[in-house]
């Protein structure tokens, strides 16, 4: 047992070390550019986890939903009363539901303009473009005009956007990517999604 301890408290040492030298090197402070992907669940679950935090703190936040905005969100219910959270959904909802591409651009332009406008504000401190994935591949949205809000934004904001599929320019520039990998996902095998914890 002491050698398994005295192993134990060597390796502590080494990794505490390491810790200890990644934060040194970590100087640097400005806004960034998150990414949460992948087929897994959860991105938009991760990104409200990261408003409540910056809330807390008393911080500005503006979200912007795209696709799922007219679903119940409890998160956005809980929060809603927060005078620093502004929220703007998409109001078409689901796209495969409305079947209609001239509308879901329309309702997408209208709602990018909030994301924009919030985008421009040095008061705003982090900004959700929940599901913007989906705008960009369907073409709802330029490319060249997302990337050109989030090269010019603030300087201290911070910018998570979400959804599966993410463009390799978008990743390529930002500063944390996190890709949610699917292992099994109860709603392909007949699960219904549950109030208060999926949506």
């Amino acid at each position: 047992m002491t050698d398994r301890n005295t192993r134990h408290k060597a390796a502590m040492e080494k990794l505490k070390s390491h810790v200890d030298d990644k934060v040194a090197q970590a100087t640097e402070e400005r806004g960034q550019l998150l990414v949460f992907t992948g087929n897994g669940k959860g991105k938009t679950t991760a990104a409200w986890g990261t408003i409540t935090r910056a809330l807390g703190y008393g911080y500005k936040v503006g979200v912007i939903q795209f696709i799922k905005g007219l679903w119940e969100c409890g998160e956005r219910e809980r929060l809603a009363e927060d005078a620093n959270l502004e929220v703007h959904a998409m109001t078409t909802g689901f796209t495969w539901d409305t079947q209609n591409r001239d509308a879901d651009t329309a309702a997408c332009q209208a709602v990018w303009q909030q994301a924009q406008r919030l985008m421009r504000d040095d008061s705003v401190y982090l900004v959700v473009l929940d599901e913007l994935t989906y705008m960009v591949k369907f073409g709802y949205l330029p490319l060249e005009e997302v990337m050109t809000a989030l090269e010019n934004r603030p300087a201290e904001q911070t910018v998570i956007i979400t959804g599966r599929n993410a463009n390799r320019e978008i990743v390529a520039c930002a500063d944390t990517v996190t890709e949610m990998s699917e292992i099994r996902h109860g709603f392909n095998h007949g699960l219904k999604a549950r109030r208060g914890i999926d949506f």
